[in-house]
């Protein structure tokens, strides 16, 4: 989930690195390796006709960077998928 974040917040959103990673808590050095992999992984799909699947444990969606925060959790699947 932390590479979706990152390319909803860099590539959706149009943050810079460093509000992003101010959003997401983490380094901006993090950040910026967490977007390139995440990045890549979509190139890969695209590029190679993969399903890009998106999974995770326990996450947080937040609209907006001071709003509350709230949690969702999803279930996991093993897949040999690009996943994010």
């Amino acid at each position: 989930m932390d590479e979706f974040e990152a390319l909803r917040l860099a590539d959706y959103q149009g943050l810079d690195q460093k509000e992003a990673a101010k959003s997401m808590r983490i380094s901006q050095q993090t950040f910026s390796r967490i977007l390139r992999n995440a990045r890549n992984l979509v190139a890969k799909g695209i590029t190679t006709g993969s399903a890009i699947k998106i999974q995770g444990g326990q996450y947080v969606i937040s609209t907006r960077i001071d709003s509350p925060q709230i949690q969702k959790p999803i279930n996991q699947e093993n897949s040999n998928k690009n996943t994010l």
